[in-house]
Order: C-alpha cells, then sequence, then structure tokens
C-alpha cells in the first residue's frame, strides 16, 4: 500500500468531503481514504498497482474539485 497526500481546493462542507470520498473510493485497490476539510488535506491509502496517483488525481479533478500543488 502506497500513501497519497493532496490538497484539494473548492471542498467547502461535509458534502463536498463526502462527495470526494466517493469518487476516489470508487476506483479499484483504494483502501482508506482520511478528508480534513479545515486544510483540504486528503490523504488515499491505495494499491499502486491498481490505481496510481494520476488515477486519483483524475477522479477528483472529474468531479469537479482541483488538487493544488
Amino acid at each position: 500500500m502506497n500513501t497519497l497526500t493532496l490538497n484539494v481546493t473548492g471542498m467547502s462542507c461535509m458534502g463536498c468531503v463526502n462527495s470526494v470520498k466517493n469518487l476516489v473510493s470508487a476506483l479499484p485497490g483504494v483502501a482508506k481514504i482520511d478528508i480534513d476539510l479545515a486544510s483540504g488535506r486528503v490523504e488515499v491509502a491505495h494499491d499502486p498497482a491498481q490505481s496510481d496517483a494520476a488515477a486519483i488525481r483524475a477522479a477528483i479533478e472529474d468531479g469537479g474539485y482541483g488538487i493544488a500543488g
């Protein structure tokens, strides 16, 4: 398992947090997602052989959120 940490922009409420969780958890190989709404920090524990960092970023961005950095 790898852990990917991203700073996601555009999350303003718990509904946004749930949306991001649903977008990312739909990907194969995602084991755990931790989101801090205040900082926008999203940590994803995943199997890189099933979903790499690019796939996770794309899922978040396709859902209408941004990624800083």
